[in-house]
């Protein structure tokens, strides 16, 4: 159902080599470069993620209540990609960790201030 996802950020070339880093352990590539957004994800027929500077010219916010979440193989990669991602300079919002039976993950905040979470279903 979802074909993709827009963030926004003020600074396109710095969180574009910051989302490159993150993203990279998950097999995903930038798959579409514009003059005002990089797209990232493993081809443009499956969900992608884009990082937009607005279109309306004012500054990029985080949304409140807003998240993206992306899909681990196993347990095992959702403690690795959050240790990844600290290391980039997210921050905790949740250690890796069962949530309710069957739905274990690792909440963060990337250096823009968007939610994020990576987690394992069963």
């Amino acid at each position: 159902m979802i074909g993709y996802i827009t963030l926004g950020t003020n600074d396109l070339p710095k969180s574009g080599e910051y989302f490159d880093k993150l993203f990279a352990p998950l097999g995903a590539k930038r798959i579409l470069e514009l003059p005002h957004g990089i797209f990232w994800g493993t081809s443009m027929a499956n969900p992608f993620i884009g990082l937009l500077k607005p279109a309306n010219g004012q500054a990029a916010t985080v949304g409140n209540g807003t998240m993206v979440a992306l899909t681990a193989k196993d347990r095992a990669q959702v403690d690795a990609f959050y240790e990844h991602a600290k290391t980039l300079g997210c921050t905790c919002e949740g250690a890796p960790g069962e949530r309710m039976p069957g739905f274990y993950a690792a909440y963060f905040r990337t250096p823009d201030g968007h939610k994020m979470n990576i987690f394992k279903m069963g």
